[in-house]
């Protein structure tokens, strides 16, 4: 038997306990304390647990709001080669914290290319949502086109959001209605899709709706998890100006 096949000693705590520890501890800083000793064990480390708490480790930067070293994290990981896409998510979200929106679209198209089938539509759709962020309209309807075509459970939210996209690059766009119904019936009509039908329903002057939609949305993502609230900032705020510019009329 090699030294690295040896177990633990009984009642030893191991890498992956630390892991389960760093998952649900209740502080950023106890999130980074139980990674980090983790990380440092003597015992045998495998490569989805390192990558994994090596990502507990980027989430406590991130919530911290130190994104370039949260970003130094998950390039780390990201040379494990485990779970690729999904950190490059998270390296997308902390170079974008930070403003680097064409690093940030970088990391989500290695996502794409990277990630397993059932996820490349979900990988299509945030890049589609930053890029519509950016008013970047022509490239974010392409994104969310592609999303929309391969996704499945989400599909719902993807053509909503590829509808929000049409009509900001002036396009005239006959099915609205039927976008906001297809979202608002499905269970991702709920937590973002909040956000697409509220500008949805700005979009088709259907202004109390809208109001109710994008103050569900604020409150829901405010009162969330501190990373979600964070990389959803930007949301935040546009949803906050469209509930501004109802009220100023």
């Amino acid at each position: 038997m090699s030294q690295d096949s040896v177990p633990p000693a009984e009642g030893a705590i191991t890498p992956e306990d630390f892991l389960r520890r760093a998952m649900t501890a209740r502080s950023p800083a106890g999130r980074a304390r139980y990674a980090r000793r983790g990380l440092a064990t003597t015992a045998p480390l495998d490569r989805t647990t390192h990558a994994m708490l090596l990502r507990q480790l980027y989430l406590s930067h991130f919530e911290t709001r130190r994104f370039r070293k949260a970003h130094e994290i998950a390039l780390q990981a990201i040379e494990l080669d485990v779970l690729t896409d999904v950190l490059h998510q998270d390296a997308a979200r902390a170079v974008l914290a930070t403003g680097d929106l064409e690093r940030a679209i970088l990391h989500l198209r290695a996502a794409t290319r990277r990630g397993p089938a059932s996820r490349r539509p979900f990988h299509l759709w945030t890049l589609g949502s930053i890029l519509f962020l950016a008013q970047r309209y022509d490239e974010a309807i392409s994104s969310l086109t592609r999303a929309a075509r391969w996704g499945t459970r989400e599909k719902p939210l993807y053509r909503a959001h590829l509808v929000l996209a049409r009509i900001a690059n002036g396009e005239q766009v006959l099915d609205i209605s039927d976008a906001m119904l297809e979202l608002a019936r499905a269970p991702c009509g709920q937590g973002y899709g909040r956000f697409v039908l509220g500008h949805l329903a700005y979009a088709a002057g259907e202004w109390p709706a809208a109001r109710r939609y994008l103050e569900a949305f604020v409150k829901r993502t405010e009162t969330g998890g501190v990373a979600r609230s964070i990389a959803l900032e930007p949301e935040i705020r546009m949803a906050r100006a469209t509930i501004g510019k109802m009220s100023s009329n």
